[in-house]
C-alpha cells in the first residue's frame, strides 16, 4: 500500500482536479516524482500557480489517508491507478479520467465493454428487453457496464450474470455506503463474477452530484452506451451525451410511442443514435473497436413463443390483449368479454406460469416480450 500513498496524497491536494492530475502524470510519470521536483518544474505545467506548487511540495499525508488504505486492505479491495496495466484502456483516453479506482472483484478481461443505462422505474418490457440484450451480448465476450441503480441498471447486470458473462458496476458512492441498499446482494454477486468500481473514498455518501460524475466513467470505459427507457429529463441522457463527447457510439432501444418513459430514447434516435433491436445491431457499429463483427448464432426456438402456443384458448386470448406496459384491471375488463371474477382467475393462471406479472395498484403486464 505504500506505493499508493503518493497517489492518494496528490489526489487530496486542494486545487488538484482530475484534468490537472492527468497533466502532471503525463509530464512526470508518477505522483512520487511530482512530490520530488522543483517549484520551477511544476510551474512549467499549465494550470500550476505558485500557490498550487507550494501546496504540492509542502503537502503532508494526513492520518485519514493511511487509515483509508488500511481499510481497503482489510476488506479485500484493491486500488488501481492511472498507470496500472489493469486500468481500463478506453477510460484512460477521456480528458478527466479518475486517477485511481477502488475495485471489489476483478477487472481483468473487461476490455470490450458496452454501457447499458436507463430508467430506475422501468417497465416489464424495459427490464426483459435489457436482460435479454445483455445476456446475448455477453455471448460475444462483451462486458456489460452499468451503475447498479434500480431498474434498467439492475436488469443489465442481471442479464450479464444470467448469460454467464462479465459485468462491471460503477458506483456513485463509496464501498461502505452501497446504494441502493436493496442491491447489496447484487454488489456481492458482481464482485464474484466481475467487478464493482468507484472513484469515491470508502465512506462517501451517495449524494446527488456524485452520479453525473460517475456517469463519465460508465461511458468512458465503454465502446458505446445503450439507453433503454429514458424520459426527456432522465439522467441516462447525461451518460449518452458524455459518450458522444468521448467519441463513443450511442445506441437506443425503442419503446412504446405511448410511454413517456421512452421519450428520451426516441429523441436520441431522432438525433442519430443507432436503433437497437438485438445484439447484432450493437456489434455492427463497433468495427472500430472489434477486429471483426461476430456472426449471430443460429436461430433457436423461442421459449416464450413455445409457451404461448401451449396456452389454453381463454388464457391465450387474454395474453394477446396484454402488453409489456402495465394496464389497470378495469381497462383490461373493458377490453375483454370476461367477467371480473373469470378475468382475475385467468390472470392468476398466467401469473403462476410466469407470463404475467401483477404490479402495485392492480396493474398487470406481460413478463417478457412476445418475440
Amino acid at each position: 500500500m505504500d506505493n499508493l500513498l503518493p497517489w492518494f496524497c496528490l489526489k487530496n491536494v486542494p486545487g488538484i482536479g482530475n484534468h490537472l492530475f492527468k497533466r502532471l502524470i503525463d509530464r512526470f510519470g508518477s505522483p512520487y516524482r511530482v512530490f520530488q521536483i522543483t517549484t520551477q518544474e511544476l510551474l512549467a505545467v499549465e494550470g500550476i500557480s505558485n500557490r498550487l506548487a507550494a501546496a504540492i511540495l509542502n503537502y503532508k499525508a494526513p492520518q485519514r489517508i493511511r487509515t483509508e488504505l488500511d481499510q481497503v486492505h482489510q476488506k479485500g479491495y484493491t486500488v488501481i491507478t492511472l498507470t496500472d496495466t489493469s486500468y481500463p484502456l478506453l477510460l484512460r483516453e477521456i480528458p478527466d479520467p479518475p486517477p485511481l479506482l477502488y475495485v471489489s472483484g476483478n477487472l481483468a478481461g473487461a476490455k470490450k465493454n458496452i454501457a447499458v443505462v436507463g430508467s430506475r422505474n422501468a417497465t416489464a418490457y424495459g427490464i426483459s428487453a435489457t436482460q435479454k440484450l445483455c445476456a446475448d451480448l455477453t455471448a460475444f465476450d462483451i462486458t456489460i457496464v452499468s451503475g447498479m441503480a434500480l431498474g434498467i441498471d439492475t436488469a443489465a447486470h442481471q442479464g450479464a450474470l444470467a448469460g454467464k458473462g462479465k459485468t462491471v458496476a460503477v458506483l456513485g458512492s463509496g464501498f461502505n455506503k452501497i446504494y441502493p441498499a436493496e442491491n447489496r446482494g447484487l454488489f456481492s454477486r458482481i464482485s464474484e463474477e466481475g467487478a464493482v468500481i468507484s472513484e469515491f473514498a470508502l465512506d462517501t455518501e451517495p449524494e446527488a452530484h456524485n452520479f453525473p460524475i460517475r456517469n463519465r466513467i460508465i461511458s468512458g470505459m465503454s465502446m458505446g452506451t445503450i439507453v433503454v427507457e429514458a424520459s426527456r429529463k432522465s439522467g441516462s441522457l447525461i451518460t449518452a451525451r458524455l459518450a458522444a463527447e468521448q467519441n463513443r457510439e450511442v445506441f437506443a432501444v425503442p419503446g412504446s410511442i405511448h410511454s413517456f418513459k421512452s421519450t428520451g430514447t426516441h429523441t436520441l434516435i431522432k438525433q442519430g443514435a443507432k436503433l437497437v433491436e438485438n445484439a447484432q445491431d450493437v456489434l455492427e457499429e463497433l468495427t472500430v473497436f472489434l477486429e471483426e463483427v461476430p456472426m449471430p448464432a443460429e436461430t433457436t426456438a423461442n421459449p416464450t413463443a413455445e409457451r404461448i402456443a401451449l396456452l389454453p384458448p381463454e388464457e391465450l386470448a387474454l395474453y394477446e390483449i396484454l402488453s409489456p406496459y402495465p394496464e389497470h384491471i378495469d381497462t383490461i375488463v373493458r377490453k375483454t368479454n370476461f367477467e371480473p371474477g373469470k378475468l382475475l382467475s385467468l390472470l392468476l393462471q398466467l401469473e403462476l406460469k410466469g407470463m404475467v406479472q401483477q404490479l402495485p395498484g392492480k396493474l398487470f403486464a406481460i413478463s417478457e416480450p412476445k418475440f
